[in-house]
């Protein structure tokens, strides 16, 4: 049920902008108005939730561990799983993000002949997981080739190693390809794993869809509809020089694909999509473990009036004997 809200929703979406540009002629407000709302909205929640992670206290020392921490000389520690100094938290934080490096080692569980617990390899995700990230990244890097004029010389080697494959005109980038395919599988296992398909809610199909949706408008617009380039980079370059106009010739599959990605935009910083920001906040993988070398303690303590033991046996000495309880002072 939760897929198909979120379908809808997606569906939904590209009927407003396909609506608006092509019968209603409201270019300004899906090219100019939408775009900048989106940003204001991203930037301004994107701050206010690392500001809100940034501002819970955080007394103790709670990384994740799973090896040796630092202890005697002759014991080796590890220095990735435990870290002990800022320089190994860099890295461990580096791998995890650049290569995901927990989900790498992730185990599926299933229970085969009824009741044998059996314990297996779950690259699949990973491997997914890691193609659509980096592909999304490239995909970003190239689109910024519309911000600058002259066009960086960096883009021109990034968009001839993307399309290595000279495959048709314009040339295939296989980074779109590949970020299609990756969110398509995130998305389908989804459906066929039944203990993914229990937990899922329309919070997790929603940006799915939303993202193939982007993926496709914008191969459409790269190999088949062949949109107005120097318009769009018009456009573009006019948002950023805060003088926008809409020019001629931009289809309406352009605005539907910013329309898209607006969305996007201002559902990032509500939904789990702000886990591109909270892995850096999260203490149980950017602390140092040195809690065998420092004694941390809490500074938001404050005195408390408590009833000791000793005070409790000195209110009810008496009736304890009688009752036969052991006590310390007679």
């Amino acid at each position: 049920m939760g897929s198909i809200v979120s379908l809808i929703a997606v569906i939904v979406l590209i009927l407003i902008a396909y609506t608006g540009v092509k019968a209603a002629n409201l270019h300004f407000l899906f090219g100019v108005v939408i775009p900048y709302a989106a940003v204001t909205v991203f930037l301004t929640g994107f701050i206010y939730r690392i500001l809100k992670w940034a501002s819970v206290p955080v007394p103790f020392r709670i990384p994740t561990t799973c090896g040796q921490q630092k202890s005697l000389p002759w014991i080796k520690q590890n220095k990735i799983e435990n870290p002990s100094s800022p320089f190994w938290v860099v890295v461990r934080m580096a791998l995890e993000v650049l290569v995901f490096r927990s989900l790498f080692r992730n185990l599926k569980t299933q229970l085969t002949d009824g009741s044998r617990l059996v314990y297996g390899e779950a690259k699949w995700l990973w491997l997914a997981g890691l193609a659509f990230h980096w592909s999304l990244l490239i995909v970003l890097i190239r689109h910024s080739r519309f911000i600058f004029d002259p066009v960086p010389s960096f883009l021109h080697i990034l968009e001839q190693f993307d399309g290595f494959l000279q495959i048709g005109v314009p040339v295939l980038f296989v980074t779109g390809v590949v970020l299609l395919v990756s969110v398509t599988y995130l998305l389908i296992r989804r459906f066929f794993i039944p203990i993914v398909r229990y937990i899922s809610l329309p919070a997790d199909y929603f940006p799915l869809f939303l993202i193939i949706a982007i993926a496709i408008t914008g191969i459409e617009m790269r190999y088949f509809t062949k949109t107005h380039i120097v318009g769009v980079k018009e456009l573009v370059m006019g948002l950023l020089t805060f003088n926008p106009k809409t020019p001629e010739g931009i289809g309406w599959i352009f605005y539907v694909h910013i329309f898209l990605v607006s969305a996007l935009f201002i559902y990032f910083p509500f939904s789990k999509l702000m886990h591109m920001g909270g892995v850096f906040m999260s203490p149980t993988r950017n602390m140092v473990n040195n809690s065998r070398v420092k004694r941390h303690v809490n500074p938001w303590n404050y005195p408390v009036d408590v009833h000791t033991y000793e005070d409790y046996e000195n209110d009810f000495r008496e009736k304890m004997k009688s009752a036969g309880i052991p006590v310390e002072k007679e």
